[in-house]
């Protein structure tokens, strides 16, 4: 009986080292997902944050949600039935959402987060005080960036001159800057004040965009084009926060689909590519559900990509 009860402490001891070692060695933003620590009442002492209480909800997708991307990307590229068919026939081969997370139960502590996308008027704010530099690129490095999409005749739409942004967006979204200059905003943003900030997990995110019960979209699970700021929208540009009502979601967070990607702490093993989530304003539909994600170089700079922020 004695050598048994020590074969099980041994067995349980090896099974918590695994566990520890789980906790310890895996994805950065699993470290920072339980981290928050604030209480209702202390996030919303900023009116620009939003507390999303702790527990259970559906993240990524099954078949049937999809194949459903699929076909309402296709309907927005093609008219007629046979046209639609093959659009679909080409998305399909792409395989953009089956790339997703299987649709599953997860559970998170209770988080606070900015109902917000990170503005050009604050981001201005944050580059007079560090004298960080200003969101850019050259040509030089966007070709050398890939993932082109766009002309670099359509980035000089976005880029900054002698330290200001463009002109009659000081409410856009920020754009052209990387993961690191998201932190050191984020970084910066907490010298102001008492609290700590980060940038949501991707978990967290789609927790925030699609509520407890896995919707598609922050307003449900059929496509409206009015909705949200994305390819079909005819702006060819982002546009102020909290400008589409139906894209804030049950929680009250605004730009939950479309505007811009956003940058989440999530990265892969090598820490070399941060989880993208939400959709920009010249995406399909498809890409505009919370489930859709894909990962991006973390220095990367591009007119569609955004962050907002978790506070701690």
């Amino acid at each position: 009986m004695i050598k048994t009860r020590n074969e099980n402490q041994n067995q349980f001891q090896i099974v918590l080292i695994i566990t520890i070692a789980l906790a310890i060695f895996g994805c950065k933003a699993s470290k920072s997902a339980n981290s928050s620590n604030l209480t209702p009442t202390e996030c919303e002492v900023d009116p620009t944050f939003v507390y999303i209480e702790a527990g259970e909800f559906l993240l990524g997708s099954d078949r049937q949600e999809r194949d459903f991307a699929y076909n309402i990307s296709a309907q927005a590229i093609a008219k007629t039935a046979s046209a639609i068919a093959q659009a679909e026939q080409k998305l399909r081969q792409t395989g953009w959402f089956d790339r997703e997370n299987p649709r599953q139960k997860a559970n998170l502590a209770g988080f606070c987060m900015s109902r917000n996308l990170v503005t050009n008027q604050e981001y201005q704010e944050f580059i007079n005080a560090t004298n960080h530099r200003t969101p850019g690129i050259t040509a030089a490095e966007y070709q050398q960036q890939g993932f082109l999409v766009h002309p670099y005749s359509k980035v000089k739409d976005f880029l900054w001159t002698e330290g200001a942004y463009p002109t009659n967006t000081a409410q856009h979204p920020v754009v052209l800057i990387s993961y690191d200059d998201a932190l050191a905003y984020a970084d910066w943003k907490a010298s102001q004040t008492k609290a700590s900030y980060r940038l949501p997990t991707a978990e967290e995110w789609e927790k925030a965009a699609r509520g407890e019960s896995g919707r598609y979209f922050p307003w449900g699970n059929d496509w409206l084009q009015e909705g949200t700021n994305s390819g079909g929208s005819g702006l060819n540009y982002t546009s102020a926060i909290a400008s589409f009502p139906l894209s804030k979601s049950i929680y009250g967070i605004e730009d939950m689909a479309g505007n811009v990607f956003e940058y989440t702490s999530t990265l892969n093993q090598q820490e070399t590519r941060a989880v993208m989530k939400g959709c920009s304003w010249d995406d399909l539909p498809g890409f505009c559900r919370a489930a859709y994600q894909h990962t991006r170089p973390i220095n990367s700079r591009h007119i569609l990509f955004g962050f907002r922020l978790v506070r701690e």
